[in-house]
């Protein structure tokens, strides 16, 4: 299938799938924040909020988290060293390798996880509000496939 089967009959070219993706994790992004913001966390920002992907920070080592979010490791140890700072986590000598250090959520922290956790829900109802049930359950299957099916796999030039 080559690209110009996704164009419209007018010859505009559709956006890709990636570009339409990224407008609504940025939204979801934005709900995370404010909710975070409304919910009193004003020693936060939304760079802050982005280190926390499913299934969350506890146990992993800051390369570890650099990687997930696609930032360098410098800046993810910036980040943590503000939420450390502020109380929300620590970062502990790792128990298989006393070199390394890994992430562990203090109270504060699982309180501010649970607060961007219970955004994330209210995202995903916002979602299923305006695509409907039946699309709504698609695009939840059709993202599942996909990242069972991609997840660890090479990037293609």
């Amino acid at each position: 299938m080559s690209s110009d089967s996704f164009d419209h009959p007018n010859g505009e070219r559709s956006p890709y799938v990636g570009a339409m993706l990224g407008v609504v994790w940025q939204w979801v992004r934005d709900q995370l924040y404010a909710g975070v913001v409304a919910a009193g966390y004003d020693d936060l920002n939304a760079a802050h909020i982005g280190l926390w992907r499913y299934p969350g920070l506890e146990g992993l080592r800051p390369s570890q988290l650099a990687d997930r979010v696609g930032i360098t490791k410098q800046s993810v140890n910036e980040l943590l060293g503000h939420l450390e700072q502020h109380r929300y986590l620590l970062r502990v000598p790792d128990s298989a390798d006393g070199r390394a250090r890994v992430i562990r959520l203090t109270s504060k922290g699982r309180r501010l996880e649970q607060t961007i956790y219970a955004g994330a829900g209210e995202a995903q109802l916002r979602i299923a509000e305006v695509l409907g049930p039946r699309r709504f359950a698609q695009l939840h299957s059709s993202l599942e496939l996909l990242t069972e099916q991609l997840a660890g796999s090479p990037a293609v030039p």
